[in-house]
């Protein structure tokens, strides 16, 4: 779960991280009142998206005076904003946050990831600040910094200040980047987020560290025990399908295929996407319908697929386990009465109860093609979208 920059910084001020003062706008007249909030002559109006190089795409504009803050504000509200994250469809700008601009003296990079190779959080920092980690890593290398965080100890102050150290502080500035890096950690762990960036950190010309841009994103199983992240989710940022299948508790990503699926278990979900483009066709999304999937949920999950309008066929590849094939076979058989489909459906079952499954679905008297195997559904579906377009092409 990804949340907005003002979001972020709310949260990691909690944990002792300074931020600029500001504050969130939906108008351009709430944009000059936070201005006038805020006090001094200068002020940034930036446009709340969840993407990152918002600059470069004309979201984020500095002002000298009301009018200009009234102006931007005017500008951005409403604006699709595309950025190289967005894809060319972009975000419409529905939120604002109006901050006072602060005199930069240096830009730092500061991130907390969930290494999973190491199994470790990881922090990376580099003194070369305001640009992405990657093109840091591409163009200046020997700048990144890295510490390993000991799970069973955390992050200590030696660490955070041989980091501060390794970005060339100064004295004087290293107990508040120590400061920051602890309080950037205690918001990674006691929230469950896997990301925590803050790019760029500042230095002011009065020697202050400041978190001028932040990034965060959560770990969705453990929202339900973070009831005060999870309310920050906007739903206006999400692909809808996405959102609709977080609702019943559904792993969905929309692609841009034709074949839907519906499969239970990220690793079948990606050999069987494998074998769909290895036959010759083109998945439309993954989606994991995960243990346990009754027959309402996988009826479900049928509704979610079946509402983007790209697809052409339809693969339902069960390897049940916790699950039962005579319960994927009834939501197989409810949703395909419930959604009078029209498309091919191949549908691939194992394990548990499979035999039951099975007679389920033969009885059903609906057009369900069966197969045995992963590589036989793969290719029956292919072959049927072929067949039912009358063109050859899948």
């Amino acid at each position: 779960m990804d949340i907005h920059e003002y979001q972020a910084k709310e949260l990691l001020a909690g944990f002792g991280v300074a931020i600029p003062r500001g504050g969130v706008a939906y108008s351009p007249e709430q944009a000059v009142y936070r201005a006038s909030e805020i006090g001094g002559s200068r002020w940034a109006v930036k446009a709340q998206i969840h993407s990152g190089a918002r600059g470069k795409a004309g979201g984020i504009k500095l002002c000298n005076n009301e009018d200009e803050v009234r102006g931007a504000a005017k500008a951005l509200l409403g604006k699709r904003l595309v950025t190289h994250q967005t894809g060319p469809e972009g975000r419409v700008v529905h939120r604002l946050y109006v901050e006072a601009a602060v005199p930069i003296e240096r830009e730092i990079y500061l991130g907390l990831v969930l290494d999973r190779k190491s199994e470790r959080i990881m922090v990376v920092a580099s003194a070369q600040g305001g640009m992405e980690i990657e093109e840091i890593a591409r163009n200046s290398p020997d700048t990144i910094v890295r510490e390993v965080v000991e799970p069973a100890v955390g992050m200590t102050a030696f660490q955070a200040r041989e980091i501060a150290f390794g970005l060339g502080l100064t004295p004087a500035q290293v107990s508040r980047a120590v400061t920051t890096l602890l309080g950037a950690y205690r918001a990674f762990r006691d929230l469950d987020a896997t990301m925590v960036e803050i790019n760029p950190l500042v230095v002011t010309a009065d020697g202050q560290l400041l978190a001028l841009d932040c990034k965060m994103t959560f770990d969705d199983n453990a929202m339900f025990r973070r009831p005060n992240v999870s309310e920050l989710r906007d739903y206006a940022e999400e692909d809808p399908r996405e959102a609709q299948a977080a609702e019943h508790g559904l792993n969905y990503v929309a692609l841009d295929g034709n074949i839907g699926c519906i499969i239970n278990g990220a690793g079948l979900a990606m050999a069987t996407m494998d074998m769909i483009k290895h036959a010759g066709g083109s998945p439309a999304n993954f989606l994991d319908v995960g243990g346990g999937a009754s027959p309402d949920r996988v009826a479900a999950a049928f509704r979610l697929v079946l509402s983007d309008s790209n697809i052409k066929a339809m693969l339902v590849n069960i390897f049940a386990g916790i699950n039962r094939c005579d319960w994927v076979a009834q939501g197989v058989v409810q949703a395909t009465r419930e959604t009078d489909l029209q498309i091919p459906l191949v549908v691939r079952l194992a394990g548990t109860n499979v035999e039951e499954g099975r007679r389920i679905l033969k009885e059903s008297g609906l057009p369900i093609i069966t197969a045995d195997t992963l590589s036989e559904a793969a290719e029956r579906v292919v072959a049927a979208l072929k067949t039912s377009r009358g063109d050859g092409q899948p």
